[in-house]
């Protein structure tokens, strides 16, 4: 099984589990006072817990298809640690992701959040920088290029933080898909020229 698929698996059984356990689900979302008196590992747990299993279904399908592509990329780069990688790469995103919610409700006892959302914007957008043309479908309907996509989610993400739009952790999204990009182009700054000549070639028509 793959790296991928493993982490999948993990967290279907997880989250499934937290839908009829809330004294579980509590345990492991993020809750930025009880983070600071102590219980650090939430901020990587609850990446693996999910509101409802729309929710669940739609971070598990994205993890599914960019996962992959990353992990078959960590494999061409790094050998047999490909999934290490991949592995250290995802559950970093989740932390880093959560770190603006940390700091911004830390005096919030009742915000609560969770999802994998932040993993899953980090390899959304590392996977854009390898393959800015391929289409990205929203709704399974309207398929544009990654990257004007990722333009998209950025801006939509960036709003949706500085306004408190809804109950998505914006920032979440936000910072992940920023740490996704930030890593890849540490660990592979070719990645930057590969993405500038597939975005010059493009022609609207």
């Amino acid at each position: 099984m793959s790296i991928t698929l493993a982490i999948i698996v993990i967290t279907v059984l997880v989250s499934v589990y937290g839908f009829s356990n809330q004294s579980f689900l509590d345990t492991m979302v993020l809750n930025p006072p009880r983070v600071f008196r102590g219980q650090w590992y939430r901020l990587i747990t609850s990446g693996f817990v999910h509101a409802d299993m729309g929710h669940l279904i739609f971070n598990m399908i994205s993890l599914y298809f960019f996962g992959r592509l990353i992990e078959m990329i960590f494999n061409a780069l790094f050998g047999t640690s490909g999934p290490i990688w991949l592995l250290g790469f995802y559950l970093l995103s989740i932390v880093v992701a959560n770190l603006p919610s940390l700091f911004r409700h830390r005096n919030h006892s009742s915000y609560n959040s969770l999802g994998a959302s932040g993993g899953v914007s980090a390899l959304l957008f590392s996977a854009i920088l390898f393959q800015p043309l391929n289409p990205i479908c929203v709704f399974l309907a309207i398929c544009i290029p990654g990257f004007i996509f990722a333009a998209i989610y950025m801006a939509y993400s960036f709003y949706g933080s500085r306004t408190n739009m809804g109950y998505i952790n914006h920032d979440a999204h936000l910072y992940g898909a920023l740490f996704g990009v930030a890593f890849m182009v540490v660990v592979y700054p070719p990645v930057i020229s590969l993405f500038v000549d597939q975005i010059a070639s493009w022609r609207l028509f």
